[in-house]
């Protein structure tokens, strides 16, 4: 390969030929340094996840558009992290904010696996990818061989299944990824946390293992004993911070419920 795709260091993180990220500033031992809000395109541009409801941030981004026009907003899900400015920004630019659930849909169409957007002669592919939200989607990007994967896979760490979420649809969504991964010849993943990945191949099936030894390991916590979810992440998740613990006790509870489902 030409090695167009690579993405490069830019001021907020990450870009690439037709993609470029503007980092809001909500750092948290959740969202790593920050949400990504993605910028795609050129004359002509969607904007994939404004962030939070912060109206520095959201200027920021509008400043950075200059003249080019938002044809819409597009949002991977709808925790407030990456949809608490999408009304302020809709306002901003005049731009319908699309979303998978309609709750966080304003003045245009819904948004789901297998739509196509289009944007100044780009194409984005809108794919189906629930788990760590019921709502989650992740956007393809062929012109950079990109995957947008907001909170599905992050650039760093691994992923929380949130209340909303569900572990069984989640794991379902990781071999999709990868199977689609390996056919549409991806060469990075653009995430909603966190750096871009340059092997996507590598990194989907280190969350899939990953996955796959967590759940081994809350087996084998139960069997000496463990019942509560608390009682679980002292045994599994002794080695991460406790600060962590309670988006750990949230996994733990995803990974209880598939199993007692199996």
């Amino acid at each position: 390969m030409s090695g167009l795709h690579i993405p490069l260091a830019g001021p907020d993180g990450i870009r690439t030929d037709h993609a470029e990220n503007l980092l809001a500033p909500n750092p948290s031992e959740m969202t790593l340094e920050g949400t990504n809000t993605w910028v795609i395109g050129t004359d002509e541009v969607v904007v994939v996840d404004p962030g939070p409801d912060d109206e520095a941030h959201l200027q920021r981004v509008v400043r950075h558009l200059g003249q080019r026009r938002v044809t819409q907003i597009l949002l991977t899900h709808g925790h407030h992290d990456h949809s608490g400015g999408a009304k302020r920004f809709a306002e901003l630019v005049g731009a319908p904010v699309r979303a998978l659930d309609p709750e966080h849909r304003l003045g245009g169409e819904g948004l789901a696996g297998g739509d196509v957007i289009e944007v100044g002669g780009l194409e984005l592919r809108v794919y189906g990818t629930p788990g760590h939200s019921f709502d989650s989607l992740c956007f393809w990007l062929p012109a950079d061989l990109a995957m947008l994967t907001g909170d599905t896979v992050l650039g760093r760490g691994t992923t929380v299944i949130a209340p909303d979420g569900n572990l069984a649809d989640y794991l379902r969504t990781l071999d999709l990824l990868r199977a689609t991964a390996e056919e549409l010849g991806a060469e990075t993943l653009l995430p909603g946390h966190g750096p871009a990945l340059a092997d996507p191949l590598h990194a989907l099936d280190g969350y899939i293992a990953h996955r796959r030894e967590r759940l081994d390991q809350i087996r084998a916590a139960r069997a000496s004993g463990a019942r509560t979810p608390r009682e679980i992440v002292e045994i599994v998740y002794a080695d991460v911070d406790r600060e962590l613990w309670f988006a750990a006790e949230m996994s733990v509870r995803a990974q209880l419920d598939y199993l007692d489902r199996l």
